[in-house]
């Protein structure tokens, strides 16, 4: 009866994850609770994962990459990696799969998304190459990347974890290099040879693009004394990854050529993300040219906010210009940029560019309906545009400029806590949470946005463990597995880890690939057993599947780029489907080589370390 309620229940989950009528967050909390409820599972059972050492340290990971992003130290890399965009795309489009294999290795997949997304798209803007052309192939070098390496991507801490509850040993962290290696290299050759011709060269505009990659304008200027004078435009376009679309010196427009020498007349019309107008704010030697500044006194102060604020219909702004309603003196903010919906994106650009060729600036500028602002100022004039019949408040942006200074201590103080963690010098968990603390703690991140992590993982990740629990507790992996030999029947070993490989991609579609793993891996360790096989080979194949979630788009990574790409559902199944057949059918080849399918001798007896959580041979 209990192989059925968890069966049931499992049903349910992959029904919850698959629909997503409601978040995934609260759909894994009630597979928790079902399990509670029907009595599968104690209460300290059930939420014994949430307590787990590899949950902890996967908080902590997630909480370390904020510190990393803060500091600069993944940007500063990236703005670099835009300098091969000038040699064509598919030579940018390799060396960004390199560089994002890189930083995967220790980084989850989605945070590396997330880091080269800006850099990707401004890239390819100054290739003039379609962003579709080059998104999906940084989604897919994060997700091979994350293959070598235990701590590349949560599912293999996830798996190492699970196979420790069912008895085997953990995954060593360069364990999976032997087969993630040469996958990793598979799978970037197969993109950049495929991608030109699988990928469309599509363009239009995405409401989900929109919100996902707001782009503003914005004009900025050479100050005196500037460090950019006398050097090339690249150095500002490359150097510092911002997209320059219009130059103007001496009333004549020049054409935004990397090789031009800059001038302290030059002005400038800079298209590019909310944080990159903020950061240019902060950077020395170029700097934004609002039409009016308010006194210093008043940007001063300490309750000087950012806030993003819309343009209503109706409103008296709308088809009047900043100069002619005198908006800083009349409102006490400052316009640091300008939005306009895609859909007349282009038409602003003229706008811009032919005020600006005329010796005008961005205050002449007629506003439309829509129209999103950048503005800075005091708090208390926020506040008086609460009635919103001029301007509607979107959002206030919490900013804070990179702390370059820091960056050196950010990464040791992350390369030191893998370390400690890795040779067992203390607990993962403990190793995580000091290197968290410290990052905090030496001012690489503010403390109130150090906790600003995707908490569904780790609520995902935590109830996904009571699931495991539950299905071997009951019966059902075995059950399973039971399964799985009988339609095999006496094939080979290699039939068998075909099988639930394959079984796993296919779960991982519809749930998380940590959830895929979860299920699949007291399945696989089962089957294994029953047959008289090493288990491990099979433990490792599920792990690694887990996380070939190329013919969808439902994978973090995959979701991250699917608006700004203007993708379809299609075009990740048109080149998702070879790229996952022909690394299925290496590692289905290569895997029992590393791990064979034969025991080399009695499984020794295993039992739990109370202090470190780690098995340890009795």
């Amino acid at each position: 009866m209990s192989i059925a309620i968890v069966l049931g229940i499992v049903v349910i989950a992959v029904v919850l994850f698959s629909v997503e009528a409601i978040p995934l967050e609260l759909s894994s909390l009630i597979v928790v609770c079902l399990l509670v409820l029907f009595r599968v599972l104690t209460p300290d059972e059930a939420f014994a994962g949430f307590s787990n050492d590899t949950v902890i340290f996967i908080f902590t990971l997630l909480v370390m990459t904020q510190g990393l992003a803060s500091t600069g130290v993944v940007q500063l890399v990236g703005q670099r990696l835009a300098f091969f965009a000038r040699y064509g795309h598919q030579t940018f489009v390799l060396a960004m799969m390199v560089v994002v294999v890189i930083f995967s290795l220790a980084l989850s997949n989605a945070v590396t998304t997330a880091a080269f997304l800006p850099v990707a798209i401004g890239a390819a803007t100054r290739a003039k190459v379609p962003r579709s052309k080059v998104l999906l192939p940084l989604a897919y070098a994060s997700m091979v990347g994350g293959m070598i390496m235990i701590y590349g991507t949560s599912t293999n801490l996830v798996a190492s974890e699970a196979m420790q509850n069912l008895g085997l040993a953990p995954i060593g962290v360069w364990e999976m290099a032997p087969v993630g290696i040469p996958v990793t290299i598979i799978g970037v050759a197969m993109v950049v040879l495929l991608g030109p011709l699988l990928l469309p060269a599509r363009t239009g505009d995405s409401d989900m693009g929109e919100w996902a990659l707001r782009d503003y304008l914005t004009e900025a200027v050479l100050p005196e004394g500037s460090r950019y004078i006398g050097k090339q435009l690249a150095e500002i376009s490359e150097g510092l990854g911002l997209r320059v679309i219009g130059l103007v010196r001496d009333g004549q427009a020049l054409p935004a050529n990397p090789t031009l020498v800059l001038t302290e007349k030059d002005r400038f019309i800079i298209e590019g993300r909310r944080e990159d107008m903020l950061r240019v704010k902060d950077l020395q030697g170029i700097e934004i040219r609002p039409d009016l500044r308010l006194s210093d006194s008043e940007l001063r102060l300490k309750d000087t906010v950012l806030i993003e604020a819309s343009v209503p219909p109706g409103s008296p702004l709308v088809g009047r210009t900043l100069k002619e309603v005198l908006f800083a003196e009349r409102y006490g903010l400052v316009v640091l940029a300008i939005h306009r919906r895609p859909a007349i994106q282009r038409l602003t650009k003229l706008q811009m560019l032919g005020r600006l060729f005329g010796g005008q600036s961005m205050a002449v500028l007629p506003l439309s309906a829509g129209d999103v602002l950048l503005l800075r100022g005091p708090r208390s004039r926020v506040k008086e545009l609460a009635d919103g019949s001029n301007l509607v408040v979107v959002t206030d942006v919490e900013y804070q400029p990179p702390r370059y200074a820091k960056a050196a201590l950010a990464t040791l103080l992350f390369l030191g806590a893998l370390s400690a963690g890795t040779l067992d010098v203390v607990p993962l968990s403990v190793a995580g949470l000091v290197g968290m603390i410290l990052m905090i703690a030496t001012g690489c991140v503010d403390s109130r946005l150090a906790f600003r992590v995707d908490w569904r993982v780790v609520l995902l990740i935590g109830s996904m463990f009571a699931l495991g629990v539950a299905m071997e507790k009951s019966g059902a992996g075995m059950f399973l597995g039971q399964q799985v030999i009988d339609l095999v029947g006496g094939g080979s070993p290699r039939v068998l880890l075909l099988l639930l490989m394959t079984l796993t991609i296919l779960l991982s579609a519809p749930m998380s690939n940590q959830a895929a793993a979860l299920v699949m891996l007291p399945v696989a360790i089962n089957a294994a057993n029953q047959l008289g096989l090493e288990p491990r080979p099979f433990a490792i194949g599920v792990t690694v599947a887990a996380s070939c979630s190329f013919i969808t788009p439902l994978e973090p990574s995959c979701v991250m780029v699917y608006g700004p790409g203007h993708y379809r559902f299609s075009d990740f199944f048109r080149l998702g489907t070879p790229l996952t057949v022909v690394l299925v059918a290496f590692l289905v080849a290569a895997v029992p080589v590393f791990w064979p399918f034969q025991k080399a001798g009695p499984e020794p007896v295993r039992a739990r370390d109370p202090v470190s959580e780690r098995v340890v041979p009795r």
